[in-house]
């Protein structure tokens, strides 16, 4: 399967980057509850701690990683990822889940 990378956001306003390290696990979780954008997906750390959510804007998203927007139909309501690269308050992370559906 081809290593697909998300951006994660906001991780400084949730649980703090110090709370997190290269090798991580995170969930990302859709939330179709939030009422500011459609596509939000949500990320948890450790002990179901939200710490971001993933990038869905043309400014947050990191260049060569997957959106929000991009991802959102290809899993059902969550999927496991594992934390590469932290850069200030943003956080990469590969998708570590046989359950995603490449259609590329």
């Amino acid at each position: 399967m081809k290593e697909l990378y998300i951006t994660i956001t906001h991780v400084d306003l949730y649980c703090g980057i110090e709370n997190i390290k290269t090798g991580d696990r995170i969930t990302i979780k859709k939330e179709p509850e939030n009422r500011y954008d459609d596509e939000a997906i949500a990320a948890y750390c450790q002990h179901d701690l939200k710490c971001g959510y993933v990038a869905n804007s043309v400014r947050t998203v990191a260049r060569g990683t997957y959106s929000a927007g991009r991802l959102y139909d290809r899993f059902d309501e969550t999927m496991e990822c594992v934390v590469m690269f932290m850069i200030g308050d943003t956080v990469i992370a590969r998708i570590d889940d046989n359950n995603y559906v490449v259609s590329e």
